[in-house]
């Protein structure tokens, strides 16, 4: 049997996970204090091929205005999505099963990183030279993260979260799920505060510690 556990099913390159970073390391800071650890599953937001045009540019950076006016979160407007950007997670969400397949505890640290250097600072994390450059901040070392990184392994590992995601009919992100004895329950799918979340959490570890 699986033991307890949380999962955050999201993508580094989602606007509203973005928002929710510091709800979530609460809520896992919360379930870690009652030995529940939260695991990353990565859902594939966007597939692009096409560079963004004008009015999808327009309603992206309405999407983030909407983010940093609820959650206080900050972006970088000047230097976001520029002429030509390819807005395609998969890289970003691949720099992410790599680092959970290498060294599971530097998965958060490089989420971390990858947010921060996308919406704060700008920066294309689209590239592969831009994710492995972060990777080796994380703590792992660059040659190894590189090669794991261009596999055909890390390839089929991503895909196969976007697949799980995607059958279990989620759509949106943020969603955090809590399983125990292999049944998942829905702690929010989308964006919620807080104080909203930790009672839901704790009502689930309670009901748990009386299992």
């Amino acid at each position: 049997m699986r033991p307890d556990r949380l999962l955050y099913v999201m993508d580094p390159m989602c606007s509203w996970c973005w928002g929710f970073a510091p709800v979530v390391q609460a809520l896992a800071e919360q379930a870690a204090a009652a030995g529940v650890p939260l695991q990353l599953v990565l859902g594939g937001l966007r597939r692009e091929r096409a560079a963004l045009d004008p009015a999808a540019r327009v309603r992206i950076l309405s999407h983030w205005q909407a983010v940093n006016a609820s959650t206080g979160q900050l972006f970088n407007f000047n230097d976001a999505l520029p002429e030509g950007f390819v807005y395609d997670t998969e890289p970003a969400c691949r720099a992410l099963v790599t680092a959970r397949g290498l060294d599971e505890q530097s998965v958060w640290p490089l989420l971390e990183l990858i947010q921060e250097a996308f919406y704060a600072e700008g920066r294309d994390v689209t590239r592969a030279q831009v994710l492995v450059e972060l990777a080796e901040r994380a703590g792992i070392p660059r040659i190894e993260f590189a090669a794991a990184f261009d596999s055909v392994e890390a390839a089929e590992a991503t895909a196969a979260d976007f697949t799980w995601v995607q059958d279990l009919g989620i759509s949106g992100f943020p969603t955090l799920l809590a399983e125990r004895d292999g049944r998942l329950a829905l702690l929010t799918n989308g964006y919620q505060p807080l104080e909203a979340l930790a009672p839901l959490l704790g009502r689930w570890l309670e009901q748990r510690a009386h299992a």
